[in-house]
This record gives C-alpha cells, structure tokens and sequence, in this order.
C-alpha cells in the first residue's frame, strides 16, 4: 500500500482517485475550485456501483473507497507524507510550472511527481531540483476501464522512478508502455490526433455529418480494431497491398490547423459536450451522471466480451 496524493479532482483526478483507492492504496484528493471537489464523492461512487453491477468489484468495494479516499482543501495537506504525487490539472505551462515549483516545496525529497499530461513536454516546467523524481503516467478516460497509462521518463528522471510507476500501474492490473523518451502525444493519442484532423477536415468542408462520421468509425474501424488493432490488421490485409495502397494514393490528407470552424462555432453556442447536454449531438436533456454511467455499463459488457474473445497477437 502506497499513500498516493491526487491533485485536481476533475474528470480525470477523481477518476485517478478511484483506481488507486481501488488498488489498494491510501489516496488524498484536492482540487482548487471548493466545488470540483465537493462532487468528486458522487461521481467516484457512481463509478463503483456501475463496476459493481458488472461484477469488476465486489461488494464492499464502495466501503473501502470511502476509507481510502480523503478530500483535502489545501495542498500541503494533500502532499504530506505521499510517496506518489499525481497531477492531473488543467493543461495549461504556466499553472502547472506555478504548481510544480509549491510542490517542490511541499513534497518529500524522495515522493515522486507524476503527470498526467496528455500532451505537454511537462520536465522544462519542473524545477531543477525535482527532475529526477519526475516523470509523466498518463491514463485514458475512463481510467478506472481504460487499461491503457504511458509512463515517460524526463532527460534526467532516474530509471528507479520509471520502474515503480511501472511496476505499480501494472500491480492494479492495468497495461503499462514505458516510452525511452517523451514523443508529444504518446501513441494512442497521436493516432486520434491524426483521426482528428481528418474529422474536423469532412466537418468543416461540410462533406459528411458527425453521424456519418461515426457510424462510418463504429461499422468499419471499430469492429476490427479491437482484436486486430493496427499492424496486425495489416498483416491479414497483406503487406504488398498495403504498399501498393500508399503509392496509388492522390488523396492529400489535411494539414494541422490550429482551429475548426465547425468545433468554433458549436463552442460559441453553448454546445460543449455531455456535460452541457448538446456537443455535436444533442443528449436530450439526460443528466451528465446517467449519460456516464450508461458509457461505462457498455464499455465494461465490451471490456468482458473482449477478455473472452482475446486479441490476435503475433510476436
């Protein structure tokens, strides 16, 4: 058991929160809107009676978050004696170079301070004396369904640290890649990235709608995807056509653009996702906790299928 502090309580903190409480471990939780964290109880419970349903905890599994988890309103409070400190705050240089050079103050010499950053070169904003206890680990959301954390190492991280990120993340079950260095975006989220210029590319030039784009992912991508994922789908389509494929190709793909006129003009309105109630789709007016708790049933009946079914896997 490790005492584990999590700063930010918001979509992905007090999610955090939960697995290590989950796990095993000692978790204090802060956050510094007073109302993030005054939620964070509901929706950490929430998830537990949705895992609970599915049979991925036991009974008692609410009981045992609620003695594992303590919200904390300050940080010093939140940081004291944690062996592991996980930041999961907004995405921002500036707040986080400000947060880590307190936490340089607060922190044990030796605890660790691990980012969840999902895109930042976070190491030039951590101060000089807290390079080598530094690293990234980086969840998927859900991460307490979500297997996936990329653990990156910093130019001066010590090989120690890397290894107990490591060696923790995959004792609560989940899948570790440990990087050699940062590469902006790991993998997965590269990969969305480029599927992400494509979309807004279609949107903005008003050539399919956000329907068709994912019935086009759902019925097509989706249904190979988890048990061939990329290569070894290539391996099944053949190589010599995969080469002859990019050769043949006049199609240009978009270039990075720095904004989308269509994901513009829904933010302007109002329509910013679940949690707002429209974003691309309209959610007819259902509660953001429902709407959660409906992803999370689906992703956990998909999550057994595939344990039973099992990926296809060459060496």
């Amino acid at each position: 058991m490790t005492d584990i502090a999590v700063i930010g309580a918001g979509t992905m903190g007090h999610a955090l929160a939960l697995v290590f409480a989950l796990g095993g471990h000692q978790v204090r939780l802060t956050d510094a809107d007073p109302a993030t964290l005054a939620r964070a109880p509901a929706l950490m419970r929430g998830a537990v009676d949705t895992l609970a349903e599915a049979g991925e905890v036991d009974a008692e599994a609410a009981g045992r978050l609620a003695q594992s988890v303590r919200l904390c309103a300050t940080l010093a409070e939140t940081v004291r004696g944690a062996a592991i400190v996980i930041e999961a705050i907004v995405e921002r240089p500036d707040i986080k170079r400000t947060l880590y050079a307190e936490l340089d103050t607060l922190m044990a010499p030796d605890a660790i301070l691990a980012s969840n950053t999902s895109n930042l070169d976070i190491f030039p904003l951590v101060p000089a004396t807290r390079q080598r206890r530094t690293a990234i680990a980086h969840w998927y959301t859900p991460p307490y369904l979500c297997d996936l954390v990329d653990v990156v190492p910093g130019p001066e991280t010590d090989p120690a640290v890397i290894e107990t990120l490591r060696a923790t993340v995959a004792a609560m079950g989940k899948v570790p890649v440990v990087f050699r260095r940062f590469v902006q975006g790991y993998v997965a989220n590269r990969l969305q990235a480029a599927i992400g210029l494509e979309v807004q590319h279609l949107l903005d030039e008003g050539l399919v709608t956000p329907r068709d784009i994912d019935l086009s992912v759902l019925h097509g991508i989706a249904l190979r995807m988890p048990i061939l994922a990329v290569l070894a789908k290539a391996d099944f389509t053949g190589l010599e056509l995969l080469r002859d494929l990019m050769a043949n190709r006049s199609y240009t793909p978009p270039e990075p653009r720095a904004h989308s006129e269509t994901l513009d003009t829904l933010i302007a309105a109002g329509r910013t996702g679940v949690m707002a109630g429209r974003g691309y789709f309209d959610w007819g007016g259902r509660a953001p906790a429902d709407l959660f708790r409906e992803r999370d049933r689906k992703l956990l009946a998909l999550k057994r299928a595939l344990r039973d079914i099992g990926p296809m896997e060459g060496t």
